[in-house]
């Protein structure tokens, strides 16, 4: 038997390497162009959102975005000390670096004004600490990357307006041609990138939502877009980019999504794109770099992290495809405002629940059932967060209880299906029903694009830019958990054929493994060893063997060799195709990769500070070794009698636990992962100690000196 599964676990790795490395060989090999191409033209708009648009008041942009492709921008750069947004020196440094970059000092300060020189050139002051900052700061952003890589293929760059000297200046700080206005450069015809700005969103420092004064703003900034638009040369792509946030009170101290537009060259009407998103409609500001040399036909050069931007598919005209750009901005408003609240809800219902449950078991039999229903519902909460992204729950007028209560209709729903069949008299019947619509559901997600993840309360958001396609780690949590707990239950109902059950646990959760990992679906550098731990313990205690130290080591050993070689067959791509795991590789190599851990690791230690998510865990393991698992005054020995019932529980409950604790170690995230797996497993093992509880005789459930079957594993 072990032989076995140590040839199939080969044979999938060697297929999974191979499936990577060898499409990416002749992809690799071949040689990009160097020589330029066409003609690019960046608009930067600073503060320009969605919802700002309008046929009358914006007839530039509006008929830019008709005839163009359109997404959302998440303009996360690195924000100033205190503040969550991004400010213009910063939006539009990123741009020049094609990687995340700040700004010096406190705040939001103003643009440099560009030093004019003779001939029309121009240098920005104070470069120098510019490029300290970058250097100082966690991405090391290089900036001039952007006019360096285009000059030293032949190309000529101008900048209309400071903050497009940012952008436009080389790796010293020189801007080759420089006017201050559109109309002091009145022939676009020489240069073969053109940055403008039309900044008089942020110059004017509203702060009053979508006030007159912010719309009077929002006109001015198409006129100056209409102005540059009128000299573009023919045969031209137009970028037009609302790079960064709004400095100032009140709504100039939120992050915003803002407007992408591309027009011209590949782009007619539809969506847009890009491969650092994977999302429809929905791009980043580091993109805006790799577009432009995308466009001139230059490599993306080392050190940038975006991807070029790309058509999306068919969009509805600017009038339906605008407000719902505008909505997406709206759901992460609603989000950030509904997030915390949210869990210290669910925080405060799984503490009550765990209390009243204890009672129930120690007291009240004739509520049992009850207990048990209310069990499966909560163990299906955390799926149906996911779930509730099929509902728009954001446009309603009170987004807080239209989440509560989408969420819990779909827990309902999920439990109903648990007890829908003649598996709901079974201990591990509903259990089994929940955790396999969690890792089901879950895996098609991230198959079809991990849309139920964005803008989730447990997933990603735009904004912030953390992430955006794959497995989130509160997902991967969930999904861990579900699936451990289904390869269980698929166990027990195998039990009469002890092989194919194992070599049934064996063959899925490989493949929920490939799709935690693999590069074009959950993309999870840190899920993958930890939850090959958690699988490999689960089908070990299955398969009747000892999970002792020095084969937990292994097994440990064996998920870091496995992600490391999907992580360096992604490197192997050609850059404009990697994931964040080949980036990784490529951080490594260039000598980042410890600040990048770093980071992480400081990331997950700050967690411990989530007092509700770190008390939710503590209460959770709390109740299932002193209420379910171990016999006393608390209660009786419910979770040992469903250990009578169904053996494989055991197996499942300490494969999950052991997948939620070492995810808790090696990823940023840290408490949030227990915290959710936990409110997976938790309720579902009280439903299947439940269910044993009402089925054993009275005599045997009173029993207080059975033996406690969850603190040890499984003997030899």
């Amino acid at each position: 038997m072990r032989r076995r599964l140590a040839g199939l676990f080969a044979s999938i790795l060697v297929l999974v390497v191979a499936a990577l490395v060898l499409p990416a060989a002749p992809a690799s090999a071949s040689p990009q162009a160097a020589a330029l191409t066409g003609r690019v033209v960046v608009i930067g708009v600073p503060g320009l959102r969605w919802d700002d648009l309008d046929p009358r008041r914006t007839p530039a942009l509006w008929g830019l975005a008709a005839r163009g492709s359109s997404a959302s921008l998440s303009t996360r750069a690195v924000p100033p000390e205190g503040l969550p947004v991004t400010c213009p020196t910063a939006g539009w440094l990123t741009v020049s670096a094609g990687q995340r970059a700040g700004a010096p000092g406190a705040g939001c300060g103003p643009l440099p004004e560009p030093v004019t020189a003779a001939g029309g050139t121009a240098t920005i002051p104070n470069w120098s600490e510019l490029v300290a900052v970058q250097q100082a700061g966690p991405f090391k952003a290089r900036l001039g990357l952007l006019a360096d890589a285009v000059t030293a293929a032949g190309g000529k760059i101008a900048a209309i307006g400071p903050g497009a000297a940012l952008a436009a200046a080389d790796g010293s700080g020189r801007v080759a041609t420089y006017a201050a206005t559109p109309a002091a450069l009145p022939d676009l015809t020489p240069y073969a990138l053109v940055v403008a700005e039309a900044g008089e969103i942020t110059q004017a420092r509203v702060d009053d939502g979508r006030g007159q004064a912010r719309r009077s703003a929002v006109s001015a900034a198409d006129r100056t877009v209409a102005e540059v638009l009128a000299k573009v040369p023919a045969g031209s792509t137009v970028l037009v980019a609302g790079l960064s946030d709004s400095p100032g009170r009140g709504e100039g101290s939120i992050a915003h999504l803002h407007v992408a537009i591309a027009s011209g060259g590949p782009y007619g009407h539809g969506w847009l794109t890009a491969a650092s998103t994977r999302q429809r409609a929905l791009v980043t500001i580091t993109d805006v770099t790799a577009t432009v040399t995308h466009l001139l036909g230059l490599p993306t050069p080392e050190g940038a992290v975006g991807r070029a931007w790309s058509g999306g598919g068919a969009a509805p005209p600017v009038s339906e495809a605008a407000p719902r750009l505008a909505d997406a901005d709206l759901a992460s408003q609603v989000l950030r405002e509904v997030r915390e609240p949210f869990f210290i809800t669910l925080v405060a219902a799984q503490l009550l629940f765990y209390g009243l449950a204890a009672l129930v078991i120690r007291r009240h039999r004739r509520m049992l059932t009850t207990t048990r229903v209310v069990a499966t519902v909560s163990g299906a909460l955390p799926v149906s967060i996911f779930l509730a992204q099929l509902v728009p729950w954001w446009g309603f007028a009170h987004p807080m209880p239209a989440l509560l209560g989408t969420i819990l209709g779909f827990a309902v729903l999920v439990a109903g299906l648990a007890y829908a069949g003649p598996w709901r008299r079974h201990v591990l019947g509903p259990p089994a029903v929940v955790a396999g619509i969690s890792s089901l559901a879950l895996l098609a997600d991230v198959v079809t694009g991990s849309r139920l993840q964005v803008n989730a309360v447990a997933g990603y958001e735009p904004v912030t830019g953390g992430r955006f396609y794959g497995f989130g780690n509160m997902a991967f949590a969930v999904y861990s958990t579900g699936t451990i707990l289904l390869l269980a239950a698929v166990a027990h109902a195998l039990r009469r054929r002890p092989r194919l059950a194992v070599a049934v646990c064996v063959a899925y959760g490989l493949l929920a493994i490939a799709g935690d990992g693999w590069p074009t679906w959950g993309a999870d550098f840190g899920g993958v060893p930890s939850f090959v731990l958690g699988v490999a313990v689960c089908v070990l205690m299955v398969a009747g063997r000892r999970v002792s130290v020095l084969r937990l080591g292994l097994i440990a050993v064996a998920g870091v060799v496995l992600i490391s070689l999907i992580a360096v067959a992604d490197w192997l791509r050609p850059a404009d195709r990697r994931t964040h795991l080949g980036a990784f590789v490529q951080q490594i190599i260039g000598g980042e990769g410890g600040s990048v851990v770093g980071r992480k690791l400081g990331a997950m230690l700050h967690t411990l500070g989530n007092l509700p998510l770190t008390l939710l865990s503590l209460v959770a393991l709390a109740f299932l070794f002193l209420v379910l698992a171990r016999p006393s005054r608390w209660g009786a020995p419910a979770l040992s009698l469903a250990y009578e019932r169904a053996p494989e529980l055991r197996a499942g409950l300490f494969g999950a636990l052991t997948a939620a604790f070492a995810g808790f170690l090696i990823n940023d995230s840290g408490i949030a992962i227990p915290a959710m797996a936990l409110t997976v497993a938790v309720p579902l093992a009280l439903a299947a100690s439940v269910r044993a509880l009402q089925t054993a005789p009275p005599t045997t459930a009173a029993r207080s000196s059975a033996p406690a079957g969850a603190t040890a594993p499984p003997s030899p």
